[in-house]
């Protein structure tokens, strides 16, 4: 049985035990969020369709279950894109997804830059 309280401050006894189950339920209890290089990848394309006009203002949510970069042509509007981690999704589907406005998922994978591939094409006029 480990106590907490028989912490010493001197010498090698002055190690701090965490409990596995005290740890995960800390790991839980906290938002998940974009790490550096995810949100470096997702500034690089919404700089890009900035200036090009496309979009003009973003939010960021970070939530239990996912964190969202929303993408807005204006402010007062719902967002044009959504791009989501959701972790518990990463074994199965992929934790990234690019979202629509109407709720549809346009692309998802394991790997963003993958996902964001979607931004990269140019839409083409299809002659009747």
């Amino acid at each position: 049985m480990i106590n907490r309280g028989d912490a010493k401050e001197d010498g090698e006894d002055s190690a701090i035990l965490i409990l596995f189950p005290e740890a995960r339920r800390r790991r839980l209890e906290m938002p998940v969020t974009f790490d550096r290089r995810e949100l470096d990848q997702i500034l690089r394309i919404y700089g890009r369709m900035v200036a090009a006009g496309e979009w003009r203002d973003y939010a960021i949510d970070h939530l239990s279950d996912r964190a969202v970069f929303s993408v807005f042509r204006r402010t007062s509007e719902v967002p044009l894109f959504q791009i989501a981690k959701m972790p518990k999704l990463a074994r199965r589907q992929g934790a990234f997804a690019v979202i629509a406005a109407g709720g549809i998922i346009v692309k998802r994978g394991h790997e963003l830059a993958r996902v964001l591939g979607v931004f990269d094409r140019t839409l083409k006029l299809a002659e009747a």
